[in-house]
């Protein structure tokens, strides 16, 4: 088994961005879990399937692949073999993510193919359930937060640097209802782990909060007998 990290929080934290990093400087295998959902609900969303449909659910996902691999070590995720990593970043592929992946179904495509990976690797995978159900024995698990304020304002500067249209009382809106769907769901909600870190990045910078995460990574590898990375 690799080394693996847990990181879990809820949409907008900065979890992708931080983890990337960190999985860089301690040359770790950087799986985006969040990304693999967006794929599948991106092509939910080309099925014009709704996932509280059972069977209209089940239909679609038998049409649905979703695989990673990395082009100089940054992850690319494919969705029946198209390179989809530019199209799942749209607030309405993140709306149809957060009701797609709380169900049974989707969940269990995803899961077995995000254990083997870390079972061969070291690893460093963000989401929302990593530490207490997809790697509930990680090495490190890190609960990542911020407020619902900090976590629109960086949302509407990331839209608006794209040439979005948006409102930061809207975006505010959907991520306090995206943090009670994520949070209450009956699959696999989002919490964090008993023997999880707990970072606020309200107040921190990117490379504050990777740089913390980073030191607790060597130093959980050294009372393993782990490399240091």
């Amino acid at each position: 088994m690799g080394f693996n990290i847990a990181v879990d929080g809820p949409a907008g934290a900065g979890k992708s961005t931080i983890a990337r990093r960190a999985a860089k400087e301690l040359s770790f295998v950087y799986v985006d879990t969040g990304a693999m959902y967006r794929a599948i609900a991106l092509g939910l969303l080309r099925r014009h399937a709704e996932p509280e449909d059972e069977a209209a659910l089940a239909d679609a996902l038998e049409g649905i692949e979703v695989n990673i691999g990395y082009e100089d070590g940054v992850q690319q995720v494919y969705l029946n073999g198209e390179n989809v990593s530019g199209l799942i970043r749209t607030e309405e592929v993140s709306r149809m993510a957060s009701r797609s992946s709380a169900r049974p179904q989707v969940r269990a495509k995803l899961t077995d193919l995000q254990r083997d990976l870390a079972a061969r690797e070291d690893v460093l995978m963000d989401g929302r359930d990593i530490g207490t159900m997809i790697l509930p024995h990680a090495q490190l698990k890190i609960y990542l937060t911020a407020s619902v304020r900090t976590r629109a304002q960086r949302r509407y500067k990331e839209l608006l640097e794209r040439g979005e249209a948006c409102s930061l009382e809207e975006i505010e809106r959907d991520i306090e209802a995206r943090d009670y769907q994520d949070m209450h769901r009956e699959t696999a909600p989002l919490r964090q782990a008993e023997d999880a870190v707990r970072i606020d990045s309200s107040d921190m910078t990117v490379d504050e909060v990777t740089e913390r995460i980073v030191r607790l990574a060597r130093e959980r590898m050294e009372q393993s007998g782990g490399r240091c990375g």
